[in-house]
């Protein structure tokens, strides 16, 4: 997920305290300096390692948090300032820290029959923390409700009404979790594996938030059953944008993106053959420009970032960028990275991961 209600640069600063100033490089402090927003982004450093960066849109590096492991997709509450890493499928843990270093960091682990999928989402008042599971014994998809009050602990679940649960998100007003049920089966006794090919259910579900009680739940046509929905996010007019990773034949085109709302049906984007083709049947992450009404999407497989307007769906802009990974909202535009190092006009020594939050 990649929209969060963010705080821009004077924010952070402001945020961060003398103490933290203090302790960056004096690169890092002017990189900040000059910066219009900060992200977080997990990374692979050079030696191996894996962490989590802090980054300025021009992908300047400001500070890094040290990761068990490697991660998957990030979340943010703009209420306490707290970021949460997910380990990436199957992984079993995920951590959450201040980017600030006001306090130590919280490794929280997935209970015993249950990994997680890489994805989840703070409750808008940042009093509860939602993560996408797999019950994998039970084939079926969980999320995992956490008390930010009580050092993270598991005080419950909620089934996700489908298979292979990937990204979610919250609601505006915290009333819904939207997840998207990527279909398909998995179980860490194969690792990576993708067990039902021929059998998928790709399904986005709206859950009432208070109880787990199924809201919606939208099952793509019977001609998509193998157009995995993988990735969320919401506009501003409360719009839910998906986006897919088809596990068909290679040579189908099938549709990639959509959007719908509470109480409509799943609205696909044509998207022009040579964008779709473009995008090689895999959309990485997807994010929503909310002040600039559009929606941008990239394609690790495709080496490309692609924009449209959130209004009509039309494409705006293609980019080609080599190993396209992470995207979200900037000032103008959106902030890409990529698995070989780029964050926009700036290559680090480090593997940028899947997924950025702003901060």
């Amino acid at each position: 997920m990649t929209r969060t209600t963010a705080i821009d640069r004077r924010g952070f600063v402001k945020a961060a305290g003398f103490g933290f100033l203090a302790s960056l490089a004096p690169k890092s402090l002017m990189a900040l300096e000059r910066a219009d927003a900060v992200y977080a982004s997990g990374i692979r450093a050079a030696d191996g390692s894996f962490a989590v960066a802090t980054v300025t849109e021009r992908g300047e590096i400001i500070d890094q948090v040290k990761l068990p492991a490697r991660a998957h997709g990030m979340a943010f509450s703009a209420v306490s300032g707290r970021t949460v890493a997910f380990a990436r499928r199957p992984g079993t843990y995920a951590m959450i820290f201040d980017p600030w270093h006001r306090s130590e960091p919280i490794v929280i682990s997935a209970r015993e029959d249950r990994h997680f999928y890489g994805h989840g989402a703070f409750s808008p008042d940042g009093r509860f923390l939602y993560a996408s599971e797999n019950d994998f014994d039970g084939n079926r998809g969980m999320i995992g409700i956490y008390d930010a009050g009580n050092r993270f602990t598991r005080i419950g679940e909620y089934e996700t009404y489908g298979i292979g649960p990937h990204d979610m998100t919250v609601s505006d007003d915290g009333g819904l979790l939207i997840v998207a049920n990527g279909g398909i089966e998995t179980h860490p006794d194969f690792g990576r594996t993708k067990l039902n090919l021929g059998e998928m259910q790709p399904s986005l579900v709206l859950i009432d938030a208070a109880t787990g009680a199924l809201v919606e739940k939208h099952v793509l046509p019977a001609q998509w059953a193998e157009l995995s929905t993988r990735h969320v996010d919401l506009d501003d007019k409360g719009r839910i944008w998906f986006a897919c990773q088809y596990e068909g034949h290679r040579k189908d085109l099938p549709p990639l993106v959509g959007h719908f709302a509470k109480g409509e049906e799943l609205s696909f984007i044509d998207l022009p053959e040579q964008t779709t083709r473009r995008l090689a049947n895999y959309v990485g992450a997807i994010a929503v420009n909310r002040s600039e009404g559009i929606v941008g999407i990239t394609s690790p497989k495709g080496g490309a970032s692609v924009t449209l307007d959130a209004r009509t769906g039309k494409v705006l802009a293609e980019t080609v960028i080599p190993d396209a990974a992470g995207i979200a909202p900037a000032k103008s535009g959106f902030a890409v990275s990529s698995y070989d190092g780029d964050f926009l006009s700036t290559r680090s020594d480090v593997a940028w991961d899947q997924h950025i939050v702003q901060i």
